[in-house]
């Protein structure tokens, strides 16, 4: 995947609001959020909450599911970056998810 197939969740939500060709502060008002509060999350400076995403996913008529793919490996990255993890860390923690998920349908 090269650098410019990565969005984070904040350039994803800036993407779509330039696309619709409405404001911070338009944006903002429909969903009832502050427009500071909705720029900090488009620079990342502020992660959105998933009551966020899913008006973010109902106002901009998208897929909530793809916010929230972008909303969780955002999280994913950031918890890793300062850690000393290789790639195989992702591929082991792939393999656990798919184990508790097999776990709790038990």
């Amino acid at each position: 995947m090269g650098k410019k197939n990565i969005i984070t969740l904040g350039e994803r939500i800036r993407s779509l609001r330039t696309e619709a060709g409405q404001s911070l502060k338009e944006v903002a008002d429909a969903i009832g959020m502050d427009a500071s509060l909705l720029g900090k999350i488009e620079r990342d400076e502020r992660a959105a909450t998933r009551e966020q995403i899913r008006q973010f996913a109902a106002f901009f008529k998208v897929s909530e599911k793809l916010l929230l793919k972008e909303y969780l490996s955002d999280q994913i990255a950031y918890k890793l970056i300062d850690e000393d993890a290789d790639p195989d860390t992702l591929r082991v923690a792939e393999a656990k998810m798919r184990y508790y998920k097999t776990s709790r349908k038990k």
